[in-house]
């Protein structure tokens, strides 16, 4: 399946050009944390978008009323549509909708209750989800679902999506997540986890994985969708062009521990291996990969030992880097995003670097891309995301030839 269009926002930018600059170039959307009281939070800094303007042909009166997350999941998709070429075909097609989405309900709510809403305490007051109203405002007549899998939600949507074309049941499908966890409960709830970095002096240097000084991860907010279809749909359609191709995807679950990375990488290689196979890829023809790392001491170790047991010999000379270090962690969005790294890699034929990677861990002994990105052709690239409760994927992303999409 082709990647055919795309819509994102995110701490480093609202459009795909932008976004891969920024990735690029190093630049950090970690800043200190506004909109409501954090003084005492033992972390004060996250990744925050800047404001979410009305997407083009969308009702500007609804847009203006919805809330930060319905908002984000709208522009991600009109954007994704409009990219595509399909926004005037939406009535013609059979249009998915595969949303990754986590703790919808407790974002809504919160958002509600700072409006002095009252839907936390009276559900009856409470509307469907996301999923379905996004269905509605657009005017999408294929089926919608929601998925669920912590940090791995976005790429078990994109996965989703793939199989219901493959059964014929959308002509095309819209694919991705958001989030928006960037809240006093869920700081809280890190923060009092000790999952979180404390490093609030400088905020764009904070967030720092593999590196031997880490503390924990940052939290980011923001989302990705892609418009997915067969490359011969895409091959009929002039206006189409493909960023890249959905070539493999891998899942595994490590029934260990809710937040804890399980100490056994053998779950995670299972995913990778999935996936290699599934892409008819062998390790030493991966040109990148985008890791999970998200700061933390024991994930980051956790990653390392699974892309060692996955790629063998490989690994040392297949450039990895995590590029969370500008976005924050996104998560149930993050796999969405970091996909966008990927076609960022294969659009522009550089790798994004790990920034603030000063001292790496010894530890994790892989071929990093410190703080500068680096110029290489890639054709093959994979993005791994490791959630809680033990969700393990990964997902496989091939260069299309331009002489595919003639």
């Amino acid at each position: 399946m082709w990647m055919t269009g795309l819509g994102a926002v995110t701490p480093i930018g609202n459009d795909f050009r932008e976004i891969s600059k920024n990735l690029l170039a190093g630049k950090s959307g970690v800043r200190r944390v506004s909109g409501f009281e954090n003084s005492e939070h033992p972390c004060r800094i996250a990744g925050q978008l800047n404001e979410i303007t009305c997407p083009p042909d969308f009702d500007p009166q609804i847009f203006s009323k919805l809330l930060p997350l319905e908002r984000s999941v709208v522009r991600c998709c009109v954007d994704a549509l409009h990219d595509s070429g399909l926004w005037d075909q939406r009535e013609e097609l059979r249009i998915g909708v595969v949303m990754g989405l986590g703790a919808e309900r407790m974002q809504l709510w919160d958002n509600d209750y700072r409006r002095a809403g009252m839907k936390l305490f009276e559900p009856a007051l409470d509307t469907g989800s996301i999923a379905d109203r996004t269905q509605r405002w657009l005017g999408l007549s294929g089926p919608v679902m929601t998925v669920s899998a912590a940090c791995a939600s976005g790429n078990q949507a994109i996965s989703q999506a793939c199989r219901w074309l493959e059964l014929g049941w959308v002509d095309v499908c819209l694919a991705g997540a958001c989030d928006m966890g960037v809240t006093p409960y869920s700081m809280a709830s890190f923060g009092n986890l000790r999952a979180l970095s404390r490093r609030n002096e400088i905020p764009e240097q904070a967030l720092r994985p593999f590196d031997s000084a880490r503390d924990g991860m940052i939290l980011g907010e923001g989302g990705a969708f892609f418009m997915l279809e067969p490359a011969s749909h895409a091959r009929r359609r002039s206006s189409s062009r493909a960023y890249a191709e959905v070539a493999g995807f891998g899942a595994s679950s490590d029934a260990s521990h809710m937040v804890i990375p399980c100490p056994d990488p053998a779950r995670g290689i299972m995913a990778m291996q999935q996936a290699l196979a599934m892409a008819n890829v062998q390790p030493a023809e991966i040109d990148y990969i985008n890791a999970h790392a998200t700061g933390t001491p024991l994930g980051d170790l956790c990653e390392t030992r699974i892309l060692h047991g996955a790629l063998g010999a490989a690994c040392a000379t297949i450039p990895v880097s995590s590029t969370k270090s500008m976005t924050g962690h996104l998560l149930s969005a993050a796999a969405a995003v970091e996909a966008i790294a990927c076609l960022t890699a294969i659009q522009e034929g550089a790798i994004p670097p790990t920034v603030n990677l000063d001292n790496p861990d010894p530890e994790c002994n892989l071929c990093h891309v410190p703080n500068q990105s680096r110029e290489q052709q890639v054709r093959i690239a994979v993005s791994n995301s490791f959630g809680f409760g033990g969700n393990n994927t990964s997902l496989v992303l091939r260069s299309v030839s331009a002489q595919g999409c003639a």
